[in-house]
């Protein structure tokens, strides 16, 4: 399963360790390769955008503190990204929402503590059942 990974200069590090705490993922990284100041939507948009169009199964999103890559993730149509500062809330993402891309704060968010959030958002299965009939709402607005 190939994973999108992007993140601006606030994500930079945390990306770096997850793919180094991460080897077996097979992850695309969209960038940034460093960091200098970059904007978080030239890298957010096009790891979402690979995701929606199912070059990539999943993605993972950081910036300093998650809102912005969050925000510019949901604009595509398609994704239902999550923020997730707890591994509670990462499970509930997968098994409720079905959550295709994880959102991070790297600024907030230590590496020990993003494996464990990586690692329950990736092996939670959704639930479907009543959950299935909230994001077919959810694809339904989006085609509205």
């Amino acid at each position: 399963m190939k994973i999108a990974i992007a993140s601006d200069h606030a994500g930079y590090a945390l990306k770096e360790e997850l793919k180094k705490l991460l080897p077996e993922l097979d992850f695309q990284d969209f960038g940034t390769d460093d960091e200098s100041s970059v904007d978080y939507p030239d890298t957010g948009y096009p790891a979402a955008r690979a995701v929606s169009n199912g070059e990539c199964a999943k993605g993972i999103l950081i910036c300093g503190s998650g809102i912005g890559m969050s925000i510019i993730a949901n604009k595509v149509p398609g994704i239902r990204a999550a923020l997730c500062y707890y591994t509670d809330f990462a499970r509930l993402a997968r098994m409720h929402n079905d959550s295709n891309i994880l959102v991070l704060a790297g600024r907030f968010t230590t590496p020990t503590y993003a494996l464990q959030i990586v690692k329950t958002w990736l092996n939670t299965p959704f639930e479907e059942g009543r959950h299935k009939d909230r994001l077919n709402k959810i694809h339904q607005g989006e085609r509205n």
